[in-house]
């Protein structure tokens, strides 16, 4: 039923060969955008056709695994290439291919005239493929090759414009801190192969064996020391306290790779990561509190630094980071479902964001370059009155900010105020509950701040560019603009299809579709917090309620304080600069973790690998073997005079050898 889905990375990858091996000779950027494009779109048709099949059947059938070949056998460890199809990795499939899809068509517009236009689509499909791997592999070691495909690919194409300095860094420090992530998730997969099969002879890296033998493992214990490895791993992909630097300084790379790899994809990899194996993370309450921890402040931390950001990549940059702080904190309070809605609806929202900031830097990089002016392309204090410049961008821009500030009837409003509630009302978190909701629900009002400061500094007021340079700005082209309104319209609708049940029951018991067409996914860990269900008082649905209108007037605040400092009185923004400049330092300065990092561990790395190279190989590796040289140099000096070639010599020796031979035997 499913022996096509190998097409899905398939068609993908052979894009990847096309264009790498024969772009530089197809030379026309029409040919080798379509192919890029066509070959993911390929990959999102088998993969609509994949979730439809999947739909026809009932819910606990809903599951498919399709080997292609045996690919390692060893003693009792095998690994096959083969896929799994549930309920969710087809809504991975659809996210990465049809969101993939739209920003390859943008990239065809965005990229024109590129150098190198043939290398950044073959990057971003073999991109694509990776990532289709990681989400469709049904073992462990398949994901990790997709794992290590995706940071590959985004060291590429974060390093683009190589000739840049700034870019090739922030391509290695993508590249080194996803390393250690890296580290971790190798760690938990080999404890977990080596405790299941020492213990239990269960020798197996698949995960639909390696769920129905879950029960097998005990509560916290080994469980938590596999888990943690894991979320490390998380932590590294998924830009988490502290491997979250490496984020904001990928937006060197051209502004669709922010929108593929930092908003819809790559960075939800250790979210679906543990969504994936949530039958293990479950049965450690240590790991989830970390793993919720961890999410909330890295959600209400990396908001704060987005108020003072002015790049207007970054401000999206910090803002994905808190997002996928939400993701975990849904996943620490054991509400899978509901981390996963917002990874799906944060891909429409974010990449339509990315994307519009895009068309907004295409269009004001064109007007500078016109007048020859040095201004900076992407500094929202070089914008203004875009509005009436670019009306289908701001519209779409607007929808997706609206939809990512939580306000009801657009799809961030569904899925964050579900993973607000859940972390709330989770009976595992003791009295943290309340401080996990209120971390949530200030970042959500801070995200409302400054995605509307963003908003206004960007399309309201006056053009802060020269007038010349003002009249070169225009609409980007439909094949810019096409992608933007295809996802601000999913910005708006997708959360339908996930509404909360407290919303549910009071419109007449409406269900939420999403979260019962991933129970297949997460059974046991529905049976397993049934069986362990922790005692506490019930929540009333007035409750409920209530919490859900205080998140929205929150975040209803932060728009209006944005309004008031950037739109009606503009003087504020400065005022409180003055009044709070070390604050202000603090915060624009992105708290100083960078230069904290540089003088805790990369100074002191320099350091070290310096000494490793002055003072242990050139004085001591080079010196023994400069040493060597030299001795074997001294005593060639004094023994080339046996080697003279001059026969008197040779045989006054033989003579001088014959009377120490005879001697020693006549004095003996």
């Amino acid at each position: 039923m499913f022996d096509n889905v190998w097409l899905i990375p398939l068609f993908p990858f052979i894009g990847f060969l096309i264009n790498g091996l024969l772009g530089k000779k197809i030379k026309n950027e029409t040919v080798i955008g379509g192919i890029g494009a066509v070959t993911v779109l390929g990959s999102f048709i088998v993969s609509c056709m994949t979730i439809l099949k999947l739909l026809s059947l009932p819910g606990e059938e809903r599951l498919a695994e399709v080997k292609v070949f045996t690919w390692i056998t060893s003693g009792n460890f095998n690994a096959d290439i083969a896929f799994l199809i549930d309920p969710l990795s087809c809504i991975m499939l659809m996210v990465v291919t049809g969101v993939g899809f739209l920003i390859h068509v943008y990239s065809i517009g965005y990229m024109h005239g590129e150098e190198g236009f043939y290398r950044f689509f073959a990057y971003l499909n073999l991109f694509t493929f990776s990532m289709l791997l990681l989400v469709m592999g049904n073992n462990l070691l398949l994901m990790f090759v997709g794992w290590e495909g995706v940071g590959l690919c985004s060291y590429l194409l974060i390093g683009y414009y190589f000739h840049k300095k700034s870019a090739g860094d922030a391509g290695k420090k993508a590249f080194v801190m996803n390393r250690v992530g890296d580290f971790g998730f190798l760690l938990g997969a080999f404890t977990l192969y080596w405790f299941m099969g020492q213990n239990h002879n269960v020798w197996t890296i698949q995960f639909t064996e390696m769920a129905k033998s879950s029960h097998l493992l005990p509560t916290g214990g080994i469980v938590t020391i596999i888990t943690l490895c894991f979320f490390v791993g998380a932590t590294g992909k998924s830009a988490q306290i502290p491997l979250y630097t490496w984020l904001p300084d990928a937006m060197e790379g051209p502004t669709p790779v922010s929108a593929l790899i930092h908003a819809a994809t790559m960075v939800t990899a250790g979210v679906y990561m543990i969504a994936r194996m949530n039958y293990l993370f479950i049965r450690s309450p240590e790991t989830l509190m970390v793993v919720a921890v961890i999410g909330a402040c890295t959600a209400l931390f990396a908001a704060t630094i987005g108020t003072a950001q002015n790049d207007i990549k970054r401000v999206l940059a910090y803002s994905t980071v808190s997002q996928l702080g939400y993701m975990f904190l849904a996943m620490g309070a054991g509400a899978f479902a509901a981390g996963i809605f917002h990874l799906m609806t944060h891909a429409f929202f974010k990449a339509c964001l990315f994307l519009g900031s895009g068309a907004v830097i295409h269009s004001m990089h064109h007007a500078l370059h016109h007048v020859h002016s040095h201004d900076d392309a992407q500094d929202m204090r070089n914008m203004g009155g875009l509005k009436s410049k670019m009306p289908l961008t701001f519209l779409t821009f607007l929808l997706a900010t609206i939809a990512i500030a939580g306000i009801p009837g657009f799809s961030g409003f569904f899925s964050k105020d579900e993973i607000l509630w859940q972390a709330f009302s989770n009976p595992h978190h003791g009295g943290l509950n309340l401080l996990l909701w209120g971390f949530g629900a200030v970042a959500a009002g801070l995200t409302a701040f400054y995605m509307f400061r963003l908003v206004f500094m960007t399309f309201y007021g006056e053009c802060r560019i020269t007038p010349k340079a003002k009249d070169h700005l225009h609409e980007s082209p439909m094949v810019i603009v096409f992608p933007l309104i295809v996802l601000a319209a999913l910005s708006v609708v997708g959360g339908y299809i996930g509404i909360p049940k407290v919303i549910g029951d009071t419109l007449g018991g409406i269900p939420n579709y999403f979260e019962h067409y991933l129970e297949p996914v997460f059974k046991y860990s529905h049976e397993y917090m049934a069986q362990h269900a922790a005692h506490g008082g019930h929540h009333s649905v007035a409750l409920e309620w209530g919490l859900m209108g205080l998140s929205v007037l929150i975040a209803l605040a932060g728009i209006t304080v944005a309004f008031t400092m950037y739109v009606k009185n503009t003087e504020l923004p400065a005022r409180f600069t003055a009044a709070f400049p070390a604050l202000h330092r603090a915060v624009f300065n992105k708290w100083f973790i960078d230069e904290l990092y540089d003088f805790v561990f990369v100074n002191p790395c320099k350091a070290f690998g310096r000494f490793l190279w002055k003072g242990f190989d050139v004085v001591v590796v080079d010196g023994i073997v400069n040493g060597v040289a030299k001795v074997v140099m001294g005593f060639s000096g004094v023994f080339r005079y046996m080697q003279s070639g001059l026969i008197h010599n040779y045989a006054w020796t033989m003579a001088f050898g014959v009377v120490v031979i005879l001697g020693y035997y006549v004095f003996k």
